[in-house]
């Protein structure tokens, strides 16, 4: 099947038209073809899908080069990435004498610059280094373990280095194109692209028992030195910051982790100001994992979506507006908060940490026992 071989770069789109071509040509049923003329049909079959391909190709090219402002998709894609690249780069930088290194970005022209937490938070004494080769200290001015974020600071920006633009990262979707800059094994000024490739994950904190909820995930290769850099969509906005790899060697596997942006909107300003940032607190003890059929059953329980309330701690803002956690069968299961659906905990963390304060009053809707009730929960600080 010499054709087959001489194109290469068909073989997914073919691997995606062979079923169904195949389908058509067995539409009606006949007697099982001897191997010499299977042989033959699978020849003409990918002879066909070959040329279906081809002249797919052949229209969009032709779509294409009939447009006046495009000449090809591929010339787009890069002056897109050089565009982001030239932006971006300038107000990345590098971080060296943490511990491990890492990368970070300018937040304003006060000198703020993002990074994580755990690129600095052991550090003594540090250097950031700018793209125009001046190195300055830096200094911690607040840190948040529980993000993994933090705000280091230099005395005054080189000139030309302008702060990032800020995304929304409520914003983004599965699938849309994203780049990663940053240092990787100390490479200075490195990009990297992938697509977003998941939502709504959870970076556990080193704090026992909290965790960052809205984490977004990347196939854009995240390794060692890449931590506190930008994560951005195609217009140079950052929409996340790196700050991990799921990994069993050590290098980028595939799946990084990105802080998302909205998390810098919130609690950044707290760490300029504050050193610390303070999250709103319930009090409630949740099972970790979400709830299994078998779990469901086994407590009685008329759902399996919610956060269940395995404990209530004594004298938290949950004890005090009267939750219930597990005792045998049974305990609370929170199905709403401010009547926004909760369908795990992670949704009810979310609104937490995004969309609450402390001191606020929120409205929890709990089944209990079979009923539903609303109880009013005056939020506390996380201790």
């Amino acid at each position: 099947m010499p054709q087959f071989r001489q194109r290469p770069l068909l073989l997914y789109l073919l691997l995606l038209l062979i079923p169904s071509l195949a389908c058509n040509a067995f539409a009606n049923e006949t007697p099982t073809p001897t191997p010499d003329q299977t042989e033959a049909l699978d020849a003409d079959l990918l002879d066909a899908a070959v040329a279906t391909v081809e002249a797919r190709f052949a229209a969009s090219a032709a779509s294409v080069a009939n447009d006046p402002g495009l000449t090809s998709l591929e010339r787009v894609l890069d002056q897109k990435l050089v565009a982001v690249y030239e932006k971006v780069n300038p107000s990345v930088i590098q971080i060296v004498g943490a511990l491990g290194g890492g990368s970070g970005f300018v937040f304003d022209e006060a000198g703020h610059i993002v990074t994580n937490n755990h690129v600095v938070a052991e550090a003594g004494e540090f250097e950031v280094i700018f793209v125009t080769g001046d190195r300055l200290r830096g200094e911690i001015i607040g840190t948040d373990v529980d993000s993994d974020l933090a705000v280091i600071k230099v005395e005054a920006l080189p000139a030309g280095i302008p702060p990032v633009e800020l995304g929304d990262s409520s914003e983004v979707h599965v699938g849309q194109l994203v780049v990663a800059i940053g240092n990787p094994f100390g490479e200075e000024g490195s990009m990297s692209m992938g697509i977003l490739s998941g939502l709504g994950r959870s970076l556990v904190s080193a704090r026992l028992g909290y965790s960052l909820p809205q984490v977004l995930q990347t196939d854009a290769p995240i390794n060692p030195g890449n931590s506190g850099g930008p994560l951005l969509d195609l217009e140079g906005r950052v929409i996340g910051v790196n700050t991990a790899i799921r990994t069993t060697t050590g290098v980028s596997s595939g799946v990084g982790f990105a802080v998302p942006v909205n998390a810098v909107h919130r609690i950044v300003p707290s760490l300029i100001d504050n050193g610390v940032h303070v999250y709103p607190y319930m009090g409630i003890e949740v099972p970790r994992e979400p709830l299994t059929l078998g779990l469901v059953e086994e407590l009685g329980l008329p759902q399996s979506t919610g956060a269940y309330v395995t404990g209530v701690r004594p004298d938290s803002p949950a004890d005090l507006a009267g939750l219930i956690g597990r005792q045998g069968p049974g305990g609370d299961l929170i199905i709403a908060v401010d009547d926004e659906p909760v369908i795990e905990f992670n949704d009810l963390l979310s609104y937490l940490v995004f969309e609450t304060e402390v001191g606020q009053t929120i409205s929890l809707t709990v089944l209990r026992d079979g009923e539903s009730l609303v109880l009013p929960l005056t939020l506390g600080e996380r201790p």
